[in-house]
């Protein structure tokens, strides 16, 4: 329930504070007084989108604020699911628009996006208009109605489960049928890839290996040259340096036996002779080993030809990433050939799914006729008192697809079931049923409407309803029908009705009127609530116009007591 509407520097407003209450509350006012305007504003803290133009001139931005108990409508796991803080009996929504075009969205003062509060401000208030008159002819607005008369939540939700599940198979499907055409396509592509690399027998660090032992039989011959110098240098038979470390390790000993001091170095000496001894020998035996091998070259060069050739072609780097390939290949294969299995089971499965589906869409579907045959005599007797003794109405619900084909392909399911429904309205005797949207002029419409929103009322909690000259169209009995139909639909939830019949006025527990007022500088829309005798005041002037007459006077003293 709205507790408090606060509007700050929107368009001609520059503070104004609004408190209905429990049932049926009025707004009255001239044409041009403001009443859009605030209704505008309230609907920013229903998420509809800001303009900054909206913001009173001279002002740097506007404030709309609004103070609600929703402790009726069961919205605790919203808020959590949303980290909002939660308070059943004070939540506030705020709407900041800054002359700058900047806008910011606040729930019990944590920011939110502006699509929280679009959603939540739609549990809150319903706000119907002349506007919302086109949703009558809208499939999805019929569909709102039978679901909501039938009271089908647990049902259709065990629906959507399901649906949910059937879309998930149907897509998995799909996706597996177009690669499995795609790799068909392929396939003698792909074996023949796979074939190239699988007997190129390809192994890890080979490349390098293979390159580097390229590298050394292209200068073979100058190693074995080099190696041949080194060793000749070493241990040759001229002032080779082996020998010449030989003969000086052996006169250090020699003289160590008279001089002590020198047994060290007679040692290192030796050491040194020894260990270079060792490299001679080395440097001798891989001269010996090293030879030319213009066989191994030629299969050197053939194997790394080979190995760049396949990176060229697959477009790889290295000897490890053609490995990849060949198992992404080799997989690919295996995947190829097990296509048609996995097709097989997925279509059984989505079969499955489908039959599973149809039994749900079934009852949801008796559920939905149900309250159609419902709609059907309670909305004509409602309409009916409301002035229109020759209405036809039938809700029809009607299969998607009447085709009784076992193919889940050849089966329309929806998120909202296999069902269409049509409302068909004849308001005139010997005048065919038409779809309502098409042939209902706007007073007609508007007391269709009326009387489905009743109904709907009484069988579900709804958010606070918002009526806006809603009454357009009618006058006299059929406007003082309506207000009564407004005042019981009060009794079950909060209602606030901005009208301009009197009939209508009389009938609200609180009434508000909007005007303006005109200072030196600026025009500014007020709203107060009036006492009995402005009520009084103002209804006879709603009966009469400017001038108020003694006539008018008694005409609202009835309205009001009755």
């Amino acid at each position: 329930m709205l507790q408090n509407l606060t509007i700050e520097n929107y368009a001609l407003i520059d503070h104004l504070e609004f408190r209905p209450g429990p049932g049926l509350t009025v707004i009255t006012g001239e044409t041009g007084a403001g009443k859009s305007i605030i209704m505008g504003a309230l609907g920013l803290i229903l998420g509809q989108r800001a303009d900054a133009k909206a913001v009173r001139s001279g002002a740097t931005k506007c404030v709309i604020e609004g103070q609600f108990d929703i402790s009726a409508y069961a919205l605790e796991d919203y808020f959590h699911q949303n980290d909002l803080e939660y308070d059943a009996h004070d939540t506030i929504l705020r709407r900041e628009i800054y002359a700058s075009g900047k806008s910011r969205a606040f729930v019990n003062d944590i920011p939110v996006q502006l699509t929280t509060l679009r959603e939540l401000g739609g549990h809150l208030i319903d706000i119907h208009s002349q506007h919302q008159n086109l949703l009558l002819g809208q499939d999805a607005f019929q569909l709102s109605v039978i679901d909501a008369l039938a009271g089908n939540q647990e049902e259709y939700q065990q629906y959507r489960t399901a649906y949910e599940q059937f879309k998930t198979l149907d897509t998995r499907l799909k996706t597996l049928k177009a690669q499995a055409e795609r790799d068909t396509r392929e396939a003698d592509y792909i074996r023949f890839q796979f074939k190239q690399l699988d007997e190129a027998n390809l192994i890890e660090g080979e490349q390098e290996e293979l390159e580097g032992e390229q590298e050394l039989l292209s200068h073979a011959e100058d190693i074995k040259s080099s190696l041949c110098q080194m060793h000749e240098a070493l241990d040759g038979e001229d002032n080779a340096v082996v020998q010449m470390l030989k003969n000086v390790a052996r006169q250090a000993h020699e003289l160590s036996r008279i001089y002590p001091d020198i047994t060290e170095i007679a040692q290192r000496l030796e050491s040194d002779y020894i260990d270079l001894k060792d490299i001679a020998d080395e440097v001798g035996g891989r001269s010996e080993e090293l030879n030319y091998d213009p066989q191994r070259m030629e299969q050197v060069e053939e194997r790394l030809s080979l190995l760049y050739s396949l990176q060229k072609k697959h477009g790889e780097s290295t000897v490890e990433e053609l490995i990849q390939l060949r198992d992404q290949l080799f997989k690919r294969m295996q995947h190829i050939d097990s296509n048609d299995e996995e097709i097989e089971a997925l279509t059984h499965q989505l079969k499955t799914q489908s039959s599973k589906l149809k039994v749900l869409a079934s009852t949801l579907t008796t559920t939905r006729v149900q309250a159609a045959a419902k709609l059907q005599h309670s909305l004509i007797d409602r309409v009916t008192y409301l002035g229109m003794p020759n209405l036809r109405f039938e809700a029809t619900v009607n299969p998607l697809n009447p085709s009784t084909s076992s193919d889940p392909f050849k089966t329309s399911f929806t998120p909202t079931g296999a069902d269409s429904i049509q409302f068909l309205f004849s308001a005139n005797k010997n005048q065919p049923l038409r779809p309502a949207g098409e042939v209902a002029s706007g007073g007609e419409i508007s007391r269709l409407m009326l009387g489905i929103k009743s109904l709907v009322a009484s069988a579900r909690t709804l958010p606070t309803i918002i009526f806006d000259e809603i009454d357009t169209g009618v006058s006299g009995d059929i406007a003082d029908r309506m207000g009564q139909v407004m005042k019981e639909l009060s009794t079950h939830l909060q209602v606030i009705t901005i009208t301009h019949l009197p009939q209508v006025a009389g009938k609200g527990n609180r009434h508000f009127r909007v005007f303006k007022a005109d200072s030196d500088l600026q025009t500014i829309t007020h709203i107060e609530q009036l006492t009995s005798d402005q009520r009084l005041q103002e209804i006879a002037r709603m009966l009469s116009g400017s001038e108020v007459t003694p006539e008018a006077l008694a005409n609202a003293r009835t309205l009001i007591a009755e």
